[in-house]
């Protein structure tokens, strides 16, 4: 009786143990998420200023505007699942490297300091979020890893950790952009 209580005690603790590790984990994958979303709300909150800086100069790309334009206003309507944050996310990283493509043919624009001063911005804050998702990365693997291994994986799945999803880039952003589709449409 004494071994069984000791067993059961032992038992325990290593449950308890292996609970507060996968909620550490958990922890810091939100936290890593939290940091991403932060940043794409940086990102939306310059889009309205790209497009003013951009749009006396570049009258024909008015689709590129409009896009961009819808893309961040359905970023930031409502609450959406993590994967639909993604997929608008992705579409408007494209989008914004169509449209920094599509500057390069206007002299005057890039000329323009307020718009240098936002590509710039743009571009620090691009950089930021791709370290943003390396890092939210790492945190989904640490906690993927967790949830996964031998024994924890039988006490995670009995307290129902799930495994974490990974970011990942969408098809737009994989694209080289073609200036001269840009023009077409």
């Amino acid at each position: 009786m004494k071994y069984f209580v000791l067993v059961l005690g032992i038992l325990f603790v290593v449950i308890v143990f292996i609970f507060n590790f996968l909620v550490v984990k958990r922890n810091q994958v939100r936290n890593a998420l939290s940091t991403v979303n932060t940043l794409l709300k940086k990102r939306y909150d310059l889009i309205p200023n790209l497009v003013e800086a951009v749009k006396g100069y570049v009258k024909h790309e008015g689709t590129l505007l409009t896009e961009i334009t819808r893309l961040r206003a359905e970023a930031l309507s409502g609450q959406k699942s993590r994967e639909a944050k993604e997929a608008v996310d992705n579409e408007i990283a494209g989008t914004l490297k169509s449209i920094m493509a599509v500057s390069e043919n206007y002299p005057d624009l890039k000329a323009s300091n307020n718009f240098m001063h936002l590509q710039k911005t743009l571009n620090e804050v691009e950089e930021q979020i791709s370290a943003g998702r390396r890092a939210y990365n790492a945190s989904v693997n640490d906690y993927n890893n967790g949830v996964m291994m031998f024994p924890m994986n039988i006490i995670a799945g009995l307290l129902g950790f799930k495994e974490g999803d990974f970011f990942s880039i969408g098809e737009k952003e994989r694209e080289n952009v073609n200036i001269g589709e840009q023009f077409k449409k």
